[in-house]
């Protein structure tokens, strides 16, 4: 084999290029039996802490407490910022106070912050007391923001400039940067100008400094389209944003217009990561931390969902039991009416996804909603006339009843009609009135789907085959 086809190969199997092997989860394992605790701070030592939470999450919650026994003092900060919340909270449980405020010096602030508040207030007081008066007033302040707010995203360390400096001047704080308002970050992409109200009046790339003669003015060169953030604007909102306007860096505002801190893309695509994922398991039923969740708490989170489709069965078993002499009079109506309550629920949770995600990244308005109502009903009628056709004929063979068939086709195209009205319809209406779409309009449209199948195709029945 030569060696561009070993690259290949290499290429090819691109899960190896990412994430801790099965090898290094193996020694891992082995050296938490062993208590080897130089063997285990080997290993986590050669990985990228995001990967170092990888492993972490994947243990067992008995492995999980030896290993951070034996690395609690040699884990490095930033892979408590990698964790799921749920683990997060659960490390942080085997870790002194002081490890964890020596933790929270160390990281962001955003990710500081993240950390932090995984704690119960009492236990949030305690850690702060033994964090320097100035980090410890910075997150104190974050704590007092909305939940999911860009104040809670953001972090304040960012570079700041005079819209009156000139690029020799910028450059020279750059390279030896004096003691300001804030703090210079180690990784930075944007320079952020404000005006003498600390208000943003433009930004700049690092590239832009060395295209221009060095007595240039930075408010000669900067670009003054910039979209502050108010400190209260949702995660979710702060996630549009950044998608709509391809932003690396936002600068996050107070309530006066006054620069306070930056959101950077990496939390943006954390955040829309979070959201998605969110929409997707509420849609389920279930919860995020399911995955991670110890089998008590899984339960107890899944079985309000069970409940709402139980409450369901009930509805349609009670308008099933309406039409109990018909159905003994014609067995193939029992046969045939799953198809019809199934077909409608598939086709109301495609228009549900679709129009949930619309309203998730704000592709939502108001001003189209009669044509998406019209496009749902158009889909409806055609997508019913194909399974309606199919189905009557199959039905009309299967029991040599043409009549049974039509009555069939008919319940079929109604539902399947109406699923894509009331797929498309719930959610906005609940997004009106300011529920959470994804969570509730599932069951609404299954119980609407169901009850509404089995009572038109059974009505039919009972008024033409009596």
């Amino acid at each position: 084999m030569t060696l561009n086809d070993q690259n290949k190969d290499n290429y090819q199997n691109h899960s190896e290029w990412y994430g801790p092997s099965e090898d290094t989860m193996e020694q891992v394992q082995h050296a938490l039996l062993s208590d080897d605790a130089i063997a285990v701070v080997a290993i986590i030592q050669s990985l990228h802490p995001a990967d170092v939470a990888v492993i972490i999450e994947n243990l067992s919650q008995e492995d999980r407490a030896i290993f951070i026994e034996l690395v609690h003092d040699k884990l490095e900060p930033l892979v408590l910022a990698e964790l799921y919340a749920e683990i997060r909270s659960e490390v942080l449980r085997h870790l002194t106070n002081e490890e964890i405020a020596h933790a929270l010096i160390q990281l962001d602030s955003n990710d500081a912050l993240s950390v932090l508040q995984e704690l119960d207030e009492d236990h949030q007081k305690i850690v702060l007391q033994a964090v320097p008066i100035e980090e410890r007033s910075k997150l104190e302040q974050s704590l007092t923001y909305p939940e999911y707010s860009a104040g809670r995203l953001m972090q304040r360390e960012l570079v700041v400039m005079r819209e009156n400096w000139t690029i020799q001047k910028a450059v020279e704080v750059l390279r030896y940067p004096k003691k300001t308002r804030f703090t210079m970050p180690e990784t930075f992409y944007e320079i952020f100008v404000i005006n003498s109200d600390y208000k943003p009046v433009g930004k700049l790339s690092l590239n832009i400094l060395f295209k221009h003669p060095e007595n240039t003015f930075l408010e000669d060169i900067m670009d003054r389209e910039v979209k502050a953030i108010p400190l209260t604007m949702s995660q979710e909102d702060v996630g549009y944003i950044f998608r709509q306007y391809s932003f690396v860096t936002s600068p996050v505002v107070d309530h006066k217009g006054r620069l306070v801190g930056m959101i950077t893309i990496d939390d943006v695509l954390t955040v829309i990561d979070e959201e998605a994922t969110e929409d997707l398991m509420r849609m389920g039923g279930v919860g995020e931390s399911d995955f991670y969740a110890n089998t008590f708490q899984t339960s107890i989170s899944r079985l309000r969902w069970l409940l709402v489709t139980f409450i369901d069965t009930l509805l349609a078993s009670a308008v099933i039991y309406q039409f109990q002499g018909v159905l003994e009079k014609q067995v193939a109506l029992a046969i045939l009416m799953p198809i019809v309550a199934a077909m409608g629920g598939n086709a109301g949770m495609q228009a549900v996804t679709v129009m949930v995600r619309a309203l998730a990244i704000h592709d939502f308005r108001s001003a189209r909603v009669w044509v998406i109502l019209s496009k749902e009903v158009k889909v409806g009628l055609l997508n019913g006339l194909v399974f309606a056709s199919l189905l009557a004929s199959l039905a009309s063979f299967w029991f040599q009843d043409i009549t049974l068939g039509l009555i069939l086709a008919a319940s079929m195209l109604f539902n399947i009609m109406w699923a894509g009205l009331a797929g498309t319809t719930l959610p906005i209406l609940l997004h009106r009135f300011n529920f959470d779409p994804a969570i509730s309009s599932g069951p609404l449209l299954t119980t609407t789907t169901d009850v509404l199948g089995f009572a038109i195709f059974l009505g039919l029945a009972t008024l033409i085959l009596g």
